[in-house]
């Protein structure tokens, strides 16, 4: 079977590789537009843009595949952050989340083939993140190191950012950009897979 990873993120390369021993990377091309106003919503949808554009890309009409596109964001007092535009948009997005509570959504889509039976699940999982207050001159130095500049929300728990991680509820992986562990229930249960 080919399994393919709709995304250029390193991070969701390791998370899945806790699951498959070989995978494709094939990246979605394309901007990443937030068009819903539901964060779970909006990551499902960018996930399901991402799976089914590869699909549709390599012309998967034979064989068994497996595609896996996802997308994270992180929802602050009601505002959806993606990855930031630029080092002013960072800041801006660190001051809100600086000793507040904020959501971090992954949306998964999973797209299917086996035994000629085409299939799609999509979901999202949300983990509570809880930040210390920040003040300006760690929030430019944190800018300084490079590391917002990729990942929604504009910071990296399992970096430097997690040192302003008070403290989370739900999946850690989930943060990083992939739910392992609800991904791999999808897979057993709704695909069949068997992973050993």
């Amino acid at each position: 079977m080919r399994i393919i990873l709709a995304s250029a993120s390193p991070r969701r390369k390791v998370l899945l590789a806790s699951i498959f021993n070989e995978f494709e990377i094939i990246p979605a091309q394309g901007e990443e537009a937030i068009a819903q106003a539901q964060p779970d919503a909006a990551v499902q949808a960018l996930s399901f843009e991402k799976a089914t554009q590869i699909e549709q890309q390599l012309q998967l009409s034979n064989g068994e595949y497996l595609i896996i596109g996802a997308d994270t964001a992180v929802a602050c007092h009601g505002q959806i952050f993606g990855k930031p535009q630029d080092e002013a948009d960072a800041a801006a997005m660190l001051r809100k989340l600086s000793g507040n509570v904020h959501k971090v959504y992954t949306g998964v889509t999973v797209i299917g083939k086996k035994d000629g039976l085409r299939s799609c699940t999509t979901f999202a999982e949300a983990t509570k993140v809880v930040f210390y207050p920040m003040d300006e001159l760690e929030i430019q130095a944190y800018i300084q190191t490079g590391e917002p500049m990729d990942k929604a929300g504009s910071y990296g728990i399992q970096g430097i950012g997690g040192r302003f991680v008070e403290k989370i509820e739900g999946d850690y992986n989930n943060v990083i950009g992939l739910p392992v562990a609800k991904l791999y229930q999808v897979l057993k249960n709704n695909f069949h897979l068997q992973m050993f």
